[in-house]
């Protein structure tokens, strides 16, 4: 029989297999040994002469395995990505119906921070790789090896039991107050004091020997601000309100005369707000290291770059959260001061302290001094009244300045009654404060630094300013008793001792000097 064409013989396929490798070797071929895949072929040696065929290893399959994982995720998130755009992000998805306005009320929100991008970045490309950026370094700190070290703390705060002087105010609510100094018979000046930021009654004027109170005859109230201490809150506090509450408790204590005003630090901004508000009830204003707004738009810039070059990063960043983002303030409290734990003030407050200010906190009187403060100030446990200190800190505070500063105002009906204003003071009264100013300033305070004093002089130049050299934010007015002295000495002039008051009849009482021998 012919052969087909096209159809290869056994011996072209015997070729064909000796050109692939593998030889005959002269051994009986066995055919029903070639029934097992895999195994050796009875006759047949592979060309290395292993009799074997390469085996896949684990590390291969593992890899085969991974390689088409990757390439079925790789797919699936294409596959994910088109649905995405064909569906949530459309102009026509529910998703985008229900965003877009407030989207674009955030965004509105947000535009200013594009003011800090270089002129050539588009902010949809930056801000997604700035906050990128900003999860990775966020990440990266959460696992340094410093957050391992153990934190030393101080101590703990620790809650004392209630027993303030108490007063109810007009609307019902009390306002705990402290008393210093000589009675109210006897007092020549009163004296009232507002605490400043994480401060309490306690603190008046930290340090103030009783004495010195007597020979001036002062008697110095200090109270706490609604939420602070043993105050009750106040539902819509602000300035107004707060000067309020400041010549309501003077009224109710006895204080039918006019009275002082002392400020020390933020607390300086209720002190002008009595000023604005009831100057009629002031006989004049003491303030020691005043904080001012450094959101101010009457600042010069000048002023405004020396006084923020003073401050802390994180110092900075409270103030913007303050101004921006009040919302955010308690998370940062309930970690630092509300979190029932001591530490020092300057790391609690992000300050920047001198030289002398950081030997003053060290001191052990201080140290136990304001611990009871800090203890007092955070009694009620809530956020809220900080907070509310922290926004009107940065808040407009309905006046200014230089509203306090001594004008000439003029009645005019006309044109011919301006021109007869200009050489007639009939028809002109003087309007301001008019009553003394005093402002203590440290030339090394980095706090409330002196550019907001030279900022005060420049809205009220008939303040008097005192420039102490070598002086801090805390040191000239806490446990310092000749800067006490020079305070007094201001703002009553030479001691006078008390008043005794001699009952000549029922009805009359008549007033007499009373001096110590020792004077």
């Amino acid at each position: 029989m012919e052969e087909i064409r096209g159809v290869p013989t056994w011996q072209e396929e015997l070729t064909s297999l000796v050109d692939a490798g593998l030889r005959y070797d002269g051994a009986p071929i066995d055919l029903t040994a070639a029934t097992e895949i895999g195994s050796k072929r009875s006759g047949f040696v592979s060309a290395d002469g292993s009799g074997s065929e390469p085996k896949e290893t684990l590390k291969d399959q593992v890899t085969g395995f991974m390689k088409s994982w990757g390439e079925m995720l790789l797919e699936l998130a294409k596959g994910c990505k088109d649905i995405v755009q064909q569906t949530v992000v459309t102009e026509d998805s529910f998703v985008v119906r229900k965003l877009r306005k407030p989207a674009a009320k955030v965004s509105k929100k947000l535009s200013f921070l594009n003011e800090f991008l270089p002129e050539d970045r588009d902010p949809i490309h930056a801000w997604p790789v700035i906050f990128f950026v900003f999860l990775l370094a966020l990440a990266a700190l959460s696992f340094s090896p410093e957050h391992d070290r153990p934190v030393t703390v101080i101590k703990k705060l620790r809650l004392h039991p209630t027993g303030a002087t108490r007063v109810q105010l007009p609307d019902g609510r009390y306002i705990a107050y402290q008393e210093l100094g000589v009675s109210a018979e006897k007092a020549r000046y009163s004296l009232v004091t507002p605490h400043s930021f994480l401060s309490s009654r306690l603190a008046g004027i930290p340090g103030v020997k009783k004495s010195l109170l007597v020979e001036y005859g002062v008697r110095l109230v200090s109270y706490d601000l609604p939420g602070f201490g043993e105050s009750d809150p106040h539902r819509g506090r602000n300035l107004s309100s707060s000067a309020t509450d400041m010549i309501n408790l003077a009224a109710a204590i006895g204080i039918d005369e006019k009275f002082w005003l002392l400020g020390y630090s933020t607390g300086s901004m209720h002190t002008w707000a009595a000023m604005k508000y009831f100057p009629e009830k002031i006989a004049g204003a003491a303030m020691v290291a005043p904080v001012i707004n450094p959101y101010t738009p009457s600042m010069a810039k000048e002023e405004m770059v020396k006084t923020w070059e003073q401050w802390l990063t994180k110092r900075k960043f409270m103030y913007f959260l303050a101004r921006r983002f009040p919302i955010l303030l308690p998370f940062f409290y309930r970690r630092s001061f509300l979190s029932g734990k001591l530490d020092q003030l300057d790391q609690w407050m992000s300050l920047s302290l001198g030289e002398k200010d950081k030997l003053l906190i060290k001191d052990p009187t201080f140290q136990e001094f304001y611990q009871r403060n800090v203890e007092e100030s955070v009694r009620q446990g809530i956020t809220k009244p900080f907070v509310e200190e922290s926004v009107l800190q940065v808040s407009n505070w309905g006046f200014t300045l230089s509203e306090f500063r001594t004008q000439k105002k003029c009645t005019t009906n006309g044109v011919l009654s301006w021109l007869m204003s200009m050489y007639s003071e009939a028809e002109c009264e003087l309007i301001g404060f008019r009553k003394p100013i005093h402002i203590w300033q440290g030339m090394e305070d980095r706090v409330a630094p002196p550019s907001m004093s030279d900022y005060i002089s420049r809205m009220i130049p008939e303040a008097t300013v005192h420039k102490i050299p070598n002086e801090g934010h805390l040191s000239f007015f806490y446990f310092c008793d000749e800067c006490h002295r020079q305070i007094f000495y201001a703002l009553f002039g030479e001691p006078k001792g008390q008043l005794e008051r001699v009952k000549e009849t029922k009805d009359t009482l008549v007033e007499t000097e009373a001096h110590k021998d020792t004077y």
